[in-house]
């Protein structure tokens, strides 16, 4: 039997079926485990993991510790009830409007973030006349549909990872910030230093950054050098402000005092720094990559959504899960009906109910004309279905952007 438990309570003798933390986090070579002597445990507690799951059946239990079943409908129970609220950005033009020329901006800056670790590495400076207005085009996309750039970004290789993760963080950093109502002009500075903030990425060896398998100590105390390194090659930049270099070198700092490079904790780490962390390991979590598989959106949110009660602002993670979205536009989902579907639009008022383009039935096996379905409308107003779960694109060979190009 799975359960889930506090780290305080871990013993030796207890079998880890999962370390529950998002994988840069994990220090173990596998992810289940029997646990034979305390310095394990140790190191699970200095990792900053707070909640595992064991297995009983495989180890020792606690008798009286919540089943991962039970956890896991306490969360979703929670989930529901921040879902509940309305959506805070306001679309201006349709998606199938916006998605060309998101298409276009969304290769413009993977370039540019391209070129920017390529100087980098040459030691040259960033050159942020550059790179100002590829932010202004982003957040200009971000204020006519957040849907379409986002959704595009959720499309990631293995090869162009680096440079469209970079590109993803500074988009959602921007609808992040707008949904926040936050100052144009700050919000212009976070996405500075969203598309810069894995800029010291560049000085990492390729054949540690690309690794198939989890990486050593010695190669993890490398990765852990980039926020510093990107901080010092933006400072050779004079004209670059305080936001984006704050945002570099913190990102990867945690609320319980356990993340790097200072350790900062609490309110010690600002604002912006905090909500780049949430976005950046939502980002990363979210993608498939040589070392892991991605999540979906929702398991991610999920995901934020405990971790926040120790590495994340609690509230900060909610108002993040109430702008993209629980199914954010571009996530395929099936349908109660057993159609497969891809969200185009969140609803006005139901995170729950969006606006979806069905495109198959997976009962017949048989595409069918698409069509666009209102989820939040009853029988016989184009709705009365509801979504089960999300799907994986690679399990039924689908390209969702097809299918989102359609709906405009």
């Amino acid at each position: 039997m799975l359960k889930k438990i506090d780290s305080s309570q871990l013993t030796v003798g207890m079998f880890i079926h999962d370390l529950s933390c998002d994988w840069m986090t994990h220090p173990f070579v596998r992810n289940r485990f029997l646990l034979t002597q305390e310095a394990e445990i140790r190191k699970i507690i200095d990792a900053g993991i707070h909640d595992v799951v064991i297995d009983a059946g495989k180890g020792l239990d606690v008798q009286d510790a919540p089943t991962l079943a039970e956890a896991r409908a306490q969360t979703e129970a929670e989930l529901t009830v921040i879902a509940a609220a309305p959506p805070v950005i306001v679309t201006r033009v349709s998606l199938g409007e916006e998605l060309q020329r998101a298409a276009s901006i969304r290769n413009q800056a993977a370039g540019l973030v391209r070129t920017v670790m390529q100087d980098a590495r040459l030691g040259k400076a960033v050159e942020l006349d550059q790179v100002s207005p590829v932010v202004q085009n982003i957040t200009e996309s971000i204020l006519r549909n957040p849907g379409a750039l986002v959704g595009l970004l959720r499309i990631k290789t293995k090869d162009d990872y680096t440079f469209l993760h970079s590109v993803s963080v500074c988009t959602l950093l921007v609808a992040f910030c707008r949904s926040r109502g936050m100052e144009a002009a700050t919000t212009h500075q976070a996405g500075l230093g969203g598309l810069l903030h894995d800029t010291g990425k560049a000085l990492v060896p390729d054949k540690i950054l690309n690794k198939p398998g989890r990486l050593t100590d010695e190669e993890f105390a490398v990765i852990k050098r980039h926020p510093r390194d990107g901080y010092d090659i933006l400072r050779k930049s004079p004209e670059i402000g305080p936001i984006p270099l704050d945002i570099t070198l913190h990102h990867h700092e945690r609320r319980d005092g356990t993340g790097y490079p200072d350790k900062l904790a609490g309110d010690g780490i600002s604002e912006l720094a905090q909500m780049a962390a949430i976005v950046d390991v939502y980002d990363a979590i979210t993608a498939d990559r040589c070392y892991h598989k991605g999540m979906s959106a929702a398991e991610a949110l999920r995901k934020i959504y405990e971790w926040s009660k120790f590495h994340f602002n609690p509230v900060m993670a909610q108002e993040f899960m109430r702008c993209v979205g629980i199914y954010p536009v571009g996530t395929m989902v099936m349908l109660e009906s057993g159609r497969l579907a891809v969200v185009v639009e969140p609803h006005a008022t139901n995170l729950l109910a969006p606006k979806v383009h069905v495109f198959f039935n997976t009962k017949q096996n048989v595409y069918i004309r698409p069509e666009m379905v209102d989820l939040s409308r009853g029988l016989g107003f184009g709705g009365g279905d509801k979504i089960v779960r999300h799907e994986s694109p690679q399990k039924w060979n689908v390209d969702p952007m097809k299918f989102l190009a359609l709906a405009g």
